[in-house]
């Protein structure tokens, strides 16, 4: 008897939902605070249609998944990014592209689908969906509408990445494009009233997978690591795309309006890193936080049984560049895995005494830098969360004033929900769990919209 395995990106609460729909009348367990004003929205794959060839999480439909919370009581709405692959699949009625694992050469639209599935940003009274291999896609909030892709006014000569950064002091919004032609990497920088005002090319000797990147008051933080692109493995029938353990990381500090004349360059054992904490200057010393793993075989086929089990796991680390002396220390901060690192983005690029991660799905930390201490919030048995978004007390007067909020899965009754736990006290139970009409599969990236924001979103 033959037997075919069930590819596990589309098992379980990997499995799509293909239903879009509006709730307004959902049961809150607990109690909304009711300063928690704005909207939670969650991005993801989800794909339209049955996929064809070998299917990668990467590769589904983007699909946001947004919780709007007002007054103590919360509205649910989800809706697939409309992005013209997913227009001209949708017309189809079937899937046209294959995914990452082999690209779609005969597609006459191009070989990869701009899918916007994996993250958020807002800025300068625009909300998009991310996608790091093309243009991000401008959504309309809170009814996540997709207006269509966004180029600064035809200015976004580059790829977009999913983890631009904003400074919350000057507004502006810096983000990059990789390639695996050159130029391997661009550097662009957005005013605070959304301007695209320059994008300059960084050297690199080939071809990376550079998925996230970090900011100081001064500094823009690349992470040139050794997940390279090349052609040539390709053409003689080896990944394209590998993880090369003999090849040092490169950690190049550019000021935030410099240019490849005036980045710095510091090496450090072979590494990868998806996410970033956070970095800050501290006296001749830039310091980056990130989630930092020995190696990786993110792109190996889901069937792949020979893959290391022991690689993508990812640990809280911490680096410390000297300017003057160009020396680097690299530091385990906690031997705990975890992943979805995230900040109040209120004090990104300065020094923060909270991180928080995902405890690999079991629950959230709560990352004490100042002393190397820890809480956890634990989502319960049986029960899967994701990445947390921090939400700020809207008149706060400490850094953690404010809320963790994720979706949770609950494995035993099938169902989702949304938890909101006090920053102040992960320790406790939820304050408040939302539950969802529908399943919501697991996801990546997510953002919070306060209502100010929402009130002048374009």
């Amino acid at each position: 008897m033959v037997t075919t395995a069930v590819n596990p990106y589309l098992d379980g609460n990997f499995a799509p939902v293909h239903k879009e729909i509006t709730s307004d009348t959902l049961k809150v367990i607990g109690e909304l605070p009711p300063d928690l004003s704005g909207m939670f929205v969650r991005n993801g794959p989800n794909p339209q249609w049955t996929p064809i060839g070998q299917y990668h999480w990467f590769d589904g439909d983007g699909m946001l998944h947004g919780v709007r919370i007002s007054n103590g009581k919360a509205t649910y709405r989800n809706r697939y990014v409309q992005t013209k692959g997913w227009k001209i699949e949708h017309e189809a009625g079937i899937a046209l592209w294959s995914g990452i694992l082999e690209p779609s050469k005969d597609n006459p639209h191009g070989y990869y689908k701009n899918t916007a599935n994996t993250a958020l940003i807002w800025h300068a009274g625009q909300f998009l969906a991310l996608w790091e291999g093309g243009a991000p896609h401008l959504i309309k909030v809170p009814n996540l509408d997709t207006i269509g892709e966004y180029t600064y006014n035809g200015k976004l000569k580059s790829a977009f990445t999913a983890h631009p950064k904003v400074d919350p002091v000057t507004g502006e919004m810096m983000f990059f494009g990789y390639s695996f032609a050159p130029p391997y990497l661009q550097y662009s920088v957005v005013s605070s009233s959304g301007e695209l005002l320059r994008t300059v090319p960084i050297d690199l000797p080939m071809g990376v997978m550079m998925h996230d990147f970090a900011i100081t008051e001064n500094y823009t933080i690349f992470m040139d690591l050794p997940l390279t692109f090349s052609p040539q493995r390709a053409q003689r029938g080896e990944p394209g795309m590998m993880f090369e353990r003999d090849r040092p990381s490169r950690f190049g500090i550019v000021p935030r309006h410099g240019d490849n004349s005036n980045i710095r360059w510091f090496e450090s054992p072979a590494c990868y890193v998806f996410h970033t904490l956070n970095a800050y200057e501290e006296g001749d010393e830039v310091v980056l936080i990130a989630c930092r793993m020995n190696s990786t075989t993110i792109f190996a086929s889901p069937q792949d049984t020979h893959a290391d089990p022991q690689a993508n796991i990812t640990r809280l680390h911490q680096w410390r560049f000297n300017l003057s002396t160009g020396a680097v220390r690299e530091e385990m901060l906690d031997d705990v895995p975890t992943e979805f690192p995230r900040v109040n983005e209120n004090f990104l690029g300065r020094q923060t005494r909270y991180g928080y991660a995902l405890k690999m799905e079991e629950g959230l930390i709560k990352y004490d830098l100042s002393n190397g201490k820890s809480q956890t919030h634990n989502f319960g048995k049986g029960r899967y969360g994701g990445e947390a978004v921090f939400a700020p007390s809207p008149n706060p007067t400490s850094e953690d004033e404010g809320w963790l909020i994720t979706f949770v899965h609950d494995t035993t009754e099938d169902t989702s929900e949304l938890v909101v736990v006090n920053a102040q006290d992960v320790n406790a139970e939820p304050v408040a769990r939302v539950l969802i009409p529908q399943r919501v599969p697991h996801g990546f990236h997510g953002a919070w919209v306060s209502e100010e924001q929402l009130s002048i979103s374009m």
